[in-house]
């Protein structure tokens, strides 16, 4: 029986600007705040060229994704690209879930992060704090996604212009006296690869973009370009904050801090930079939205594919989104925020995003040698290289977690 919500359709509301400011919103998340300085560990005042060779080994994954998101402009993204590239539905179902599931309790851990730096700023209790911030991002979130993506823009634009304030502290600031810039010291090219493959960690994210394309306009010319663009656009400003750091800080100091870019603001303009926790909300904020908007797509996606899951492939009459979907998982949202130790998510995560990477470049792969040519088509070198790449990325993951 069709229910209420069977058969209409997501609303194609989301542009290319809108679309790109939700991929950089979705990359440029806390992890920079923290990345800076064990990344300047490893390469020392040449940090800034780890981020730019991280983007660059991220680059023949999102080539991969771009080619795909032309060939298969669905909302379960990911799941669609390996399911049809595998010639396997239940791989399609089991990527899916996995993606939910990360996504799910991952927006799950942020939510209890970005409450903890709230309820250190203001005296509410951290449960109802976590009720109203999940059940409101999920209203919005139900409501539309055009209005979902434009909060999302403005948190991106507030965390994006605390990276600004420290970059500008940074590069005005006197040089530090570290024995690096005194002595114009050579590139360390295996510390900085190793600081490149830590930095990888900071650019997922763009692959999210890919779960839009039912609600995207001209989604096989707007798809490609929104990821391209993100992970430009976040290549450039993790390089500029990373050299502003350096700059401004001994790297023996800004390695050992907790909370590098705290630091750097410190020492350059004195002061706490307590205003960069404050920013640290609207950043949690913004990654719990992206991952709501994001996990209901791919339910809503997999509806289509599994008779099990049909009851998610519904979109509201109104509002044009998966609302069903939407609530499912912002409830769970709010019951991991709660309730689920968060102990090793990151590791886990990054593990599983990784581990569907190499599934998505081995798809490509199969999929170039039988369908006919797409409106985005990259070269077959890009998956296999983005195939191995992952692939080194992953076993590094799976070493850090044993």
């Amino acid at each position: 029986m069709r229910g209420v919500f069977m058969g209409a359709p997501l609303k194609r509301r989301i542009g290319l600007g809108l679309l790109t400011a939700y991929g950089v919103g979705v990359m440029v998340g806390a992890g920079i705040y923290v990345l800076v300085g064990a990344i300047a560990g490893d390469a020392g005042v040449w940090a800034p060229v780890s981020f730019l060779l991280a983007g660059l080994i991220a680059a023949p994954t999102a080539l991969s994704y771009c080619e795909f998101s032309t060939r298969l402009p669905e909302a379960a993204g990911e799941a669609a690209f390996v399911g049809t590239g595998l010639n396997s539905q239940a791989m399609a179902i089991l990527v899916g879930l996995a993606i939910v599931a990360v996504g799910t309790v991952s927006a799950g851990a942020v939510l209890r992060g970005g409450v903890g730096y709230l309820i250190h700023a203001m005296e509410v209790p951290a449960s109802a704090a976590t009720l109203v911030l999940g059940v409101t991002l999920t209203a919005i979130a139900v409501f539309g996604v055009l209005e979902s993506l434009a909060v999302a823009a403005v948190f991106t634009v507030i965390e994006l212009t605390g990276l600004a304030l420290v970059a500008w502290a940074g590069l005005m600031a006197a040089p530090s006296p570290s024995p690096d810039w005194t002595i114009g010291a050579p590139p360390h090219w295996m510390g900085i690869g190793f600081g490149a493959v830590l930095a990888f960690f900071a650019f997922i994210g763009f692959e999210d973009i890919v779960n839009m394309a039912e609600e995207v306009k001209h989604p096989e010319r707007t798809l490609p370009r929104a990821i391209l663009l993100s992970l430009a656009i976040t290549s450039v400003i993790y390089a500029l904050v990373c050299w502003a750091a350096v700059r401004a800080v001994p790297v023996s100091a800004l390695s050992a801090s907790g909370s590098p870019l705290a630091l750097v603001w410190q020492t350059a303009r004195g002061g706490s930079g307590e205003f960069l926790s404050a920013i640290a909300v609207f950043a949690a904020l913004n990654g719990v939205l992206a991952q709501i908007v994001m996990a209901s797509r791919v339910l809503f996606g997999l509806g289509k594919r599994s008779p099990t899951l049909a009851i998610f492939h519904r979109a509201h009459p109104r509002f044009g989104t998966p609302a069903l979907a939407t609530v499912l998982i912002g409830t769970a949202v709010i019951a991991a925020a709660l309730f689920v130790p968060v102990a090793t998510l990151a590791e886990t995560t990054s593990a599983i995003i990784l581990g569907v990477f190499v599934l998505v470049n081995l798809a490509l792969i199969l999929q170039k040698r039988k369908e006919p040519p797409a409106r985005f088509m990259v070269p077959m070198a890009v998956p296999v290289v983005g195939l191995a790449l992952s692939s080194i990325a992953l076993l590094v993951a799976i070493g850090g977690m044993v």
